[in-house]
């Protein structure tokens, strides 16, 4: 729709500006998408699902989605749910198929994701993770959990006074030997767990962590199977639950709270990979207890996935309004257009702009590059972890949990990093948009509120981010005490001692170089805690603040250091012309996580005030290198409109249209009276003061009273 006021009015039109620079694109946006999904293959199977997500008439999310209320929402994800059981039995017995096809459906719709992900892979995951082959065998084949069928279920971990320290929590199950039998039980209000997902209408069984009591004695905080529905989805006797109520976000999951009433559960139903009870009440511990939580890692891994998919989501928003979006005159720019006599530029050409956005584009890439890399990882650990298990191959154990303390420390590190990352990119691009970001139908509000949770469960990102730079502060006493040079992702250590590395102003376009300097900087930051430790009687909590710090840095150095890796592959290969973009947003990445920390730089001699100011410069020349390319990188993310499910950032870049449509299909232009119009209407007509006080105070009542 147009609408040309006089001749000197022209209406604004974003997508032409946007599908010039599409045009452009000086790369292979296809090459790019494979070396975002770690392949050829990987791309072609994200691609099929895309596809299927974006055509299937009950999956698909509209804009619609940002006015439901709880119960709409629920009612949707229920019928979601169903659907997506479906396609579990289309993929079986290939799950990863499916993890990836509900990766991909959590970008538009994290409730769904999270709904689905708490069953197969916090509950299915428990027991994979905790039970025996004939356990898991049982719960995920046998009765069908692996499908959604029969069984659904939940995790009840966390309680209403205990989140992140689990070995703290006090729900119990005590062994009965006459009956064979535990007794499940709720202590005290403070143990109800809560915040549990699906409890509330949903689960019909949770993986319950409880404390193991055997004749008084507490063996600490094992996993137990504990059914709370029958097959007509009433409650069990000695199960109360219910719903926690409206939250900040995905309120299409009905988390929610349980309590045991002396539940009593079969002996068989702990989970006994690990840890064994025989029927006299004898408990076996296995040697090493580290092994029961590797369960625990894998939501952690999916998280760093999350947010680098949410991220690719809404800087795609950001960029493509940028590009489209017209705002002040910059400097002496002049327009094409003689039409417009006093040209405004594209926002994006802004510098401000573009020091607020490409950073965030940049750090969306290196967490690509991350999720494939901690992903792999993941697998093949457990993997391994299962074959050592499984055959009590004990050399074969020793290296899966060697690798096991690797994957801990990497993804703590990751986790926390990345998804507070992302939750600053959310709010970073709303506020990039302007008043339209404000907008519900921007996404930008919806995504905020249901990505902040992240930063908090499977985890809380500051304690996580504590217990990982523990970690390398004791790669580093381990060095220092043994000679030993530390090994895996921690190899970069050895040998620090003996580096003075300090930036020059040559460095800082060497990619090489700056991931040296990151890497001088743990050593020396994690030499200075032990330092600290040292004067402070060992008290792990006086160095809480650069323990946080060590983890980002770490992550940084991570996601860097495969950056470089996968950057000297492609040299390699015919790559489409993306390596040179790459290494521009790598190099992008790298500074930006440099200019972060400059304080901590600068404390410890790894850069000096006079490189610092030229970083600062450099910054601002990538950021104009890399600006012409915006459109082709964000493309490259080969998100559909569904996907972004934004009226400022469709792939046609007709902003105003697309809005303006929105607006008025989804609120009726002819309702323009409120159901409440009649207050509003006796505000307007009210009767003057004097005439509400029956005039009681005029003139003449005054004069009278006077008399």
């Amino acid at each position: 729709m147009s609408y040309t006021v006089s001749s000197n009015s022209v209406e604004p039109n974003p997508g032409s500006m946007i599908q010039e620079e599409r045009r452009s694109t000086s790369f292979n946006v296809q090459k790019m998408f494979e070396f975002l999904e770690g392949s050829k293959q990987k791309a072609v199977d994200t691609l099929s699902i895309m596809q299927q997500l974006e055509r299937d008439p009950i999956l698909r999310t509209s804009l619609r989605y940002y006015e439901y209320g709880t119960e709409k929402h629920r009612e949707e994800t229920a019928a979601k749910i169903s659907r997506m059981a479906q396609y579990i039995e289309k993929d079986a017995p290939d799950m990863q198929t499916f993890q990836n096809r509900l990766n991909l459906i959590a970008v538009v719709d994290p409730q769904l994701g999270t709904r689905i992900g708490v069953h197969l892979g916090l509950f299915l995951g428990a027991i994979r993770g905790n039970g025996t082959d004939n356990q898991f065998n049982y719960w995920a084949f046998e009765r069908g959990a692996a499908y959604i069928k029969r069984i659904y279920g939940c995790f009840a971990m966390t309680e209403l006074a205990h989140g992140s320290n689990v070995a703290a929590l006090e729900t119990t199950a005590t062994y009965n030997r006459k009956r064979k039998s535990f007794i499940i039980n709720t202590p005290h209000v403070g143990a109800t767990k809560w915040w549990i997902g699906g409890a509330a209408h949903s689960a019909t069984h949770t993986a319950c962590f409880a404390r193991l009591k055997v004749d008084g004695k507490d063996y600490g905080v094992k996993v137990f199977v504990v059914p709370l529905r029958d097959t007509a989805h009433m409650l069990q006797p000695g199960i109360a639950l219910g719903d926690i109520g409206e939250k900040m976000g995905r309120n299409g999951i009905d988390n929610g709270w349980i309590q045991f009433s002396n539940v009593e559960i079969p002996k068989e139903y702990m989970l006994s990979k690990f840890t064994t009870i025989s029927d006299d009440g004898e408990v076996i511990e296995p040697p090493l207890a580290q092994l029961a939580y590797s369960a625990l890692l894998g939501g952690r891994v999916t998280m760093v996935t999350d947010s680098f998919r949410t991220s690719e989501r809404f800087i795609t928003i950001a960029l493509r309004y940028s590009v489209g979006r017209r705002q002040f005159k910059q400097g002496k720019a002049a327009s094409n257009n003689k039409k417009i006599p006093q040209s405004e530029s594209q926002i994006i050409d802004h510098p401000l702009h573009q020091h607020r956005l490409l950073p965030l584009l940049a750090w969306t890439y290196a967490m690509g590059i991350a999720s494939n890399q901690i992903q792999s990882d993941y697998k093949a650990t457990l993997s391994m972890l299962e074959s050592g298990v499984r055959t009590q191959d004990m050399k074969v154990l020793g290296v899966a949990i060697k690798k096991l303390k690797q994957l801990f420390a990497d993804s703590a590190s990751l986790k926390s990093t990345c998804t507070w990352k992302c939750l600053r990119l959310i709010e970073e691009c709303r506020q990039a948009c302007g008043g339209h970001g404000y907008s519900a139908y921007s996404g930008f509000g919806k995504g905020y509120a249901d990505h902040a949770v992240q930063c908090t469960w499977e985890g809380d990102n500051n304690i996580l981010a504590q217990n990982a730079g523990r970690i390398t502060v004791q790669q580093v006493a381990k060095m220092l005490k043994t000679d030993m040079k530390p090994t895996g992702n921690f190899s970069f250590l050895a040998g620090k001692s003996k580096i003075g590395h300090t930036i020059d102003a040559e460095d800082i376009s060497d990619l090489s170089k700056l991931l040296l300097a990151l890497e001088t900087l743990i050593y020396r930051l994690s030499s200075n805690c032990l330092d600290l430790l040292s004067k402070n009687e060992q008290n792990w909590d006086s160095i809480s603040t650069e323990k946080k710090t060590l983890s980002h840095l770490y992550a940084i150095q991570y996601m860097l250091s495969k950056g470089i890796q996968r950057l000297t592959e492609l040299r390699q290969s015919n790559n489409g012309g993306i390596n040179t973009p790459i290494k521009l947003l790598l190099s992008l990445f790298a500074l930006s996580g440099i200019k972060e920390y400059a304080d901590v730089f600068l404390q410890f001699d790894v850069l000096s005030t006079q490189t610092y100011a030229k970083l600062k410069e450099r910054i601002g020349t990538l950021c104009l290198e890399i600006r012409p390319m915006v459109i082709g990188m964000t493309d490259s993310f080969k998100f559909g409109d569904i996907f972004i499910n934004s009226v400022l950032g469709c792939y046609n870049g007709d902003i105003y249209n697309d809005y303006w449509k929105a607006v008025n299909s989804l609120n009726d232009a002819f309702d323009t009276k409120a159901p409440y119009s009649h207050d509003l209407e006796a505000m307007l007509k009210r009767p003057t003061v004097a005439q509400r006080e029956n005039f009681e105070k005029g003139s003449k009542v005054l004069q009278k009273l006077s008399n």
